[in-house]
Parts: structure tokens; sequence; C-alpha cells
């Protein structure tokens, strides 16, 4: 909720500006309807007009603040002495300084909003990104989670090992057909706790595209792998999912695995070849070493 304050300010800001801004021009047309007459009373009200934005976006806020006080006491002080007596000269007493304060409004909200944006861009390039909803880590978060285990097993690789698994949905655009894209939504959700129900607290859950889903085991055997693959498969399989006519969404689910092997360490740096090399192992619901 806070990361919309800057946007809401700046809204508010340009309103009231317009509003402002329409205001003095609709009073200065007014003026010269009722004198017939355009003089340097109103040339020096838009002029100030103007003034008073370029002071709000361009100088700092302590200086335009002070420089409000100065007009409100100068101008205030020729209301009283010289100024001819009419609403013109009366409400602009107020206009211009707040055509300032609106201008400064959306300066430091636009600030604050830029400095949010660039906050949240380096989250994003420091942070993977998990899905709050289904717990879910993308392609960046499997990356770093790959890269941190591969780092441990070629560190420690008589003591630590991980193995990572593939399960992709088979017929993947018939499936989001027959369930809808809020529908898909639920439906990955859903696959998300079927998975953890049989995978460890310790282990790792990402869903990257295409329906794929992949798991990575830390300290796993390599003779536990085919079992568990085979009941997280199975399991996803026997997931109750209504479709839209409110029938039993039937899942086909492949699965494919790799073991990790220290000398082959720098194949595991590219996430990309380690994809391609588990949606390989699908195809036969293999289990193999990383080559």
């Amino acid at each position: 909720m806070n990361n919309r304050i800057p946007i809401r300010r700046t809204m508010i800001g340009y309103t009231l500006l317009i509003a402002l801004t329409v205001i003095q021009q609709l009073l200065v047309f007014w003026d010269v309807y009722a004198q017939q007459h355009y003089g340097l009373l109103e040339l020096g009200i838009t002029i100030g007009s103007l003034a008073a934005l370029l002071l709000g976006f361009w100088l700092p806020r302590g200086i335009a603040v002070v420089m409000i006080f100065v007009f409100l006491v100068s101008y205030f002080v020729w209301l009283v002495t010289f100024a001819p007596v009419k609403g013109l000269t009366f409400l602009e007493l107020f206009l211009i300084p707040g055509s300032t304060l609106a201008a400064l409004m959306i300066k430091y909200s636009l600030i604050d909003t830029r400095r949010l944006v660039e906050r949240l861009e380096e989250l994003a390039e420091i942070t993977p990104q998990v899905d709050i909803d289904t717990t879910l880590g993308n392609k960046a978060a499997l990356t770093e989670a790959l890269v941190k285990h591969s780092n441990l097993a070629r560190r420690y690789h008589e003591n630590y090992s991980f193995c990572i698994a593939m399960f992709k949905i088979e017929f993947l655009p018939l499936v989001q057909e027959s369930v809808g894209s809020a529908g898909y939504a639920r439906l990955l959700l859903t696959l998300s706790d079927t998975i953890q129900k049989q995978i460890r607290f310790e282990d790792y859950k990402f869903a990257i595209d295409n329906g794929r889903f992949i798991i990575l085991c830390p300290m796993t055997n390599k003779d536990y792998l085919q079992p568990l693959t085979r009941r997280i498969r199975d399991a996803m399989m026997d997931t109750d999912f209504p479709d839209k006519r409110g029938q039993a969404l039937q899942l086909v689910v492949r699965a494919g695995a790799l073991v990790f092997q220290p000398e082959q360490f720098e194949k595991y740096e590219d996430i990309d070849d380690v994809i391609a090399a588990l949606e390989r192992n699908t195809e036969t619901d293999l289990i193999g070493e990383y080559i």
C-alpha cells in the first residue's frame, strides 16, 4: 500500500495545479471582460503565476517555502496600500502560492516515485522472485539456487550432493483451454501444494514456463530420486481439479531428473542448458547424469 503513496501525491498535485490554473485564467478573463482592458495588472498576475510554477519545480523545498513567505508578506502589504480593490487581486494572494505548493508536491512525489522504482529494480536484480501465492520460484530463483548448490557440491563433493527434477504438463494448450486463464492460475496453486506435500521442507520448487515445474533436492541419494519423481508425477496426475464444465481435469505429466556430477560443474553454470537436459529426460521419464 505504501508503494502507491507517491503516485497518489502526484495525482493530487496535478489535480490541484490544473484547478488553480483554470481558476486563475477564468479570473483574468473575467476581469478583462468586466474592465474591457488588459493592463499591466493582468499581465503581472499571469507572469507571476507562471513564475510560481517555475519556482515550485526548480527551487529546493526550503528556498521555495521562504520565497512563498516573502511573497505573502510583500503581496499583503501591496494589497492594503496600492492594489485596486477587486476580487482578482485578493484571490491571487492564495492562488499564486498555491501554484508553487502544488508544483512542489508534484516534483517531490515524482522524485519519490523514481527512487521507489529504482529501488524495486535493484531488488529485482539481487533478489530472486518467488510467487507469494504459490511459493514457486521463477527462473532467476532457480539459477541462483543451482549455482549455490553446485558450488557446495563441487567444494564438498565427498559429503554433499543434490539432484534436480522436472515435471512437465503434456498438452498444455488443451489444459489451459479447458480451465481458462483464472482456472490455470488456481491449477498452478493446487499443483504447488501437491508438490510441497511430496518433498521435504528444505527442498526447492520452481515453475518456469510452458507448464514446467522443477524441484531441487539437496543431499538426496541417487537411488531415492526415481521413487520420488514417480511419486510426485503420480500425485500431480491424480490431482482433483475441475475444468470449466465441472468435469475432472485429466492431467498427463512427464518427469525427468538429473544427478549432479562434480567434474561437470561448468555445465551447471548455464541454466538454459540444464533446463534443456531436463526437458530431454522428460521425454522418456529418464533419470540420468548431466552430459
